[in-house]
């Protein structure tokens, strides 16, 4: 049977979900870098005045403490999450919720992160992922580079956008 997302339960996947601190803190991998980032991550006024004229929102989150795109965007997300009262933000183990992940591919694969936007009734209102539209599309087009400059090229691009690409977006779905 084919499960589509409209019967996908968000209320039992948010209740089962991790809070994002007990998600880094059960990390194997990368886990000093889920907190640096989190720890450095700071919000732009903007971000935080529309997320406080759409709060109340939810953000519910595939990932995995290995991706490198999650450990980018995730923690900010977080970090808005912590700053306005009425935003959420769990994770749900890509691997653990395979029917999940399959209701969101990219372009046929499990790419992560996915951020599932929910209102307090537990009804999508819309979802993102697995990098933000600008990064998506410079990857795309280079996926002839070697990996490890690619790699290198993907971290400088996060650095330099510090979040508000990812933030512009997932904001977006919600409005």
């Amino acid at each position: 049977m084919t499960i589509t997302a409209e019967a996908l339960d968000f209320c039992a996947l948010w209740e089962d979900a991790l809070p994002f601190d007990q998600f880094v803190a059960e990390a194997t991998t990368a886990q000093a870098l889920w907190r640096g980032v989190h720890r450095q991550a700071r919000l732009p006024e903007w971000a935080i005045e529309q997320a406080i004229a759409l709060a109340p929102f939810r953000m519910l989150v595939l990932a995995e403490d290995w991706c490198n795109d999650a450990v980018s965007t995730i923690p900010i997300l977080q970090r808005l999450a912590e700053s306005v009262p009425g935003v959420e933000l769990r994770v749900v183990r890509r691997d653990e919720h395979p029917e999940v992940m399959d209701q969101y591919l990219s372009d046929g694969a499990r790419a992560i992160p996915i951020v599932i936007a929910t209102n307090a009734a537990c009804l999508e209102l819309g979802h993102w992922g697995s990098r933000p539209s600008e990064l998506q599309e410079w990857f795309r087009a280079n996926l002839g580079m070697p990996k490890p400059e690619l790699n290198r090229e993907v971290r400088r691009w996060y650095a330099r956008d510090r979040g508000e690409s990812t933030l512009r977006e997932v904001l977006g779905l919600v409005r």
